[in-house]
């Protein structure tokens, strides 16, 4: 791993320009993006922003997205998994709506400063540093907002990708230091955070990946709304997404099982080994009735407990 001790330490950066960014403009933009997502969207104003799901009409996550609201549009900032389907998803819906979709993925250039000097960097640089999270402010022609893909402390900066080499080389004349997909990876995983296309996909119902920053419980009606409203009033959910620590070094793979006694309790979605922990750390459903801090169970004779999830 490259990077790790400076993610967690002080600050290092990755190149995450391989997700999706799709912007949408027109006057109908909010009431659209409103009436598609599990989040209050209407209520943004410019410089502030929110994550979100999009639902199937079954209530399941077709995907997830950081939503920032700017002056003249929206940007969804998106896994590069969920890009294309999420774009053609939403446009499926605009039918006599003002409402334009762009995908500017191939055009924008996305880099992660995250760390707990992310912030010190970020001013070196000269960058001004939105105070909130998912708010964003203006750097000349970029664009900073307050997101970290980990978890943790940290921003991603979206600049024009003509420019990724110039912004790269102010971020490590500030202190940034260069990081791999491997060590942010792992630091997700010691701060619990889930990412869609390994931990959430279409399988699962929004209440199930326990991601509770993402719904607003009295916004009216959206596609798939109907679904989480009777999960919310009749409490039916039988496994949530939640952080679990093994006592080994060797992770176990996606879909192992936890067991308390002769029962599968568990489904692993992904694990890592944490140098810091010296253990590994992991994600997995578990049956509600077992999803508490501290609850014990195996995986194949290894040792395991339910963490405490991290404040979203």
């Amino acid at each position: 791993m490259t990077g790790y001790d400076a993610l967690r330490n002080r600050a290092a950066w990755l190149d995450l320009s391989a997700r999706g960014e799709i912007k949408v403009t027109g006057e109908d933009r909010a009431r659209l993006l409103h009436a598609m997502s599990t989040n209050h969207i209407q209520q943004l104003t410019p410089g502030t922003g929110c994550y979100a799901f999009f639902l199937n009409d079954k209530g399941r996550i077709l995907a997830d997205a950081n939503i920032l609201c700017l002056p003249d549009h929206f940007l969804l900032d998106t896994e590069p998994e969920t890009r294309e389907k999420l774009y053609q998803h939403l446009d499926r819906y605009i039918i006599a709506d003002d409402v334009t979709l762009e995908d500017r993925t191939a055009a924008t250039a996305t880099i992660a400063v995250e760390g707990a000097e992310s912030r010190a960097v970020l001013e070196r640089a000269g960058a001004p540093v939105p105070a909130a999270g998912y708010a964003t402010t203006d750097w000349g022609n970029r664009l900073v907002a307050r997101l970290a893909s980990t978890g943790g402390a940290g921003f991603f900066v979206f600049d024009a990708i003509e420019h990724k080499a110039e912004l790269i080389a102010a971020l490590e004349a500030a202190g940034a230091e260069p990081g791999d997909a491997e060590a942010f990876r792992v630091v997700r995983l010691e701060h619990g955070k889930a990412r869609y296309g390994q931990d959430l996909s279409e399988r699962f119902l929004a209440q199930e990946a326990n991601q509770p920053q993402a719904l607003h419980f009295n916004k009216g009606c959206y596609l798939g709304q109907e679904i989480v409203e009777r999960v919310r009033s009749r409490g039916q959910v039988h496994r949530v997404l939640m952080p679990l620590l093994l006592a080994s070094h060797v992770p176990p793979e996606p879909g192992a099982k936890g067991q308390i006694g002769e029962a599968n309790v568990a489904e692993i979605t992904s694990a890592a080994y944490s140098p810091a922990l010296g253990r590994v750390v992991a994600l997995a459903y578990v049956r509600t009735e077992h999803a508490r801090p501290h609850t014990a169970m195996t995986f194949d004779g290894v040792e395991a407990e339910v963490a405490t999830p991290a404040a979203q």
